[in-house]
């Protein structure tokens, strides 16, 4: 581990170098690569120099001890000291191994994100709405963009489905563990006898894609235009400015039509199709290591049910790291960190163990 941190550290001061050279100031684009380069390796660099100088102090320490001369008190506090700097090498050490973990290269991406009503019929949606909300209220405690692509609500305040795209840098590191059913326990408002319902929407999480990653054969799409429309059939629109996307070879079709322009309309489309085509490839690509070792927060499956928001007693249980808050409204409101924190530190402590 140390041979692979001193060749980081290495790399690091050379890039420095060149990002300090007048010619390559002056190229832009030269520079903006080396300036990033350097940022993600930023934290660990930052690390090890810590370990380092803590392991030099640590040295230092047992030198002074071993050569003796010191009055009972110094050896004391220098023994103190010891054990200080050998506990808080250790912890750098564990600190270390985390961020050398192999990152996944989604995790920097924009995310397109799709509620869906599950079983429950119209309190299901009810719920997908809260869902939504609670998703775009997290993307803007975060400073991050979130805009709807495709809307279909119930008419009553339910969405039956829905898709955002969520612009924001480790958008998707923060949400990728919310693929999964999320069920609720409440009373409907519609139930007179009080009686407590259990309904489910399901949540996917999928990384916007560049065209370079996904290969899109324009022949394979069908493209139809026609008028957007709201609840009840009436019109919204009175141009065709609504977007169907079907993908032939497997059937998936896609509908945008939160613009005015169809044009707009079309990119956001292509963009949910992009994202969805390359869910599929990389769940065909993962599935015999799936297949292999399960992981404790879950295959991201969307029928595998993640977390449960439970109304009468205020709280929300994620099921695969056994956490429960007793703050549902927080939670419902976007405050979402505390759980989406406990599943990123349970994912890498798997990773360490494996």
């Amino acid at each position: 581990m140390y041979d692979k941190l001193d060749v980081t550290l290495e790399k690091y001061d050379e890039l420095s170098l060149k990002a300090s050279d007048p010619d390559v100031i002056s190229d832009q684009a030269k520079w903006q690569k080396y300036i990033r380069e350097m940022s993600e390796m930023e934290p660990i660099v930052n690390k090890y120099r810590e370990y380092k100088k803590a392991k030099a102090d640590l040295d230092g320490t047992k030198q002074m001890l071993d050569e003796g001369g010191m009055d009972e008190e110094l050896r004391d506090l220098a023994k103190a000291e010891l054990s200080e700097l050998e506990g808080k090498i250790e912890a750098l050490s564990k600190e270390l191994q985390v961020l050398l973990l192999p990152k996944d290269p989604n995790d920097d991406k924009n995310v397109i994100l799709e509620v869906r009503a599950g079983t429950g019929g119209e309190e299901a949606a009810l719920f997908g709405s809260d869902l939504f909300r609670m998703y775009s209220r997290y993307a803007e405690r975060h400073g991050w963009q979130a805009e709807a692509i495709e809307m279909n609500d119930t008419g009553i305040g339910g969405i039956k489905e829905a898709v955002m795209l969520i612009k924001g840098r480790g958008a998707y590191s923060r949400l990728k563990f919310e693929s999964g059913a999320h069920r609720v326990q409440r009373v409907p408002e519609t139930e007179s006898s009080g009686r407590i319902h259990t309904s489910a929407a399901t949540v996917a999480v999928l990384p916007e894609v560049d065209d370079v990653e996904i290969d899109l054969n324009p022949n394979d799409v069908r493209v139809d235009v026609y008028r957007s429309s709201g609840n009840g059939g009436q019109s919204v629109n009175t141009t065709d400015s609504a977007v169907r996307l079907t993908h032939v070879p497997t059937g998936l079709v896609v509908t945008c039509q939160d613009e005015k322009s169809q044009i707009k309309n079309k990119e956001k489309a292509f963009k949910v199709l992009k994202s969805r085509l390359y869910d599929i490839k990389m769940h065909e690509q993962n599935k015999e290591i799936s297949e292999q070792r399960k992981s404790q927060v879950g295959t991201g499956d969307r029928s595998e049910r993640i977390r449960t928001y439970n109304f009468p007693q205020g709280r929300v249980s994620d099921h695969r790291i056994g956490l429960t808050l007793y703050k549902l409204d927080y939670f419902l409101d976007g405050d979402l960190d505390e759980i989406i924190d406990g599943l990123i530190a349970n994912d890498r402590a798997e990773k360490l163990n494996n």
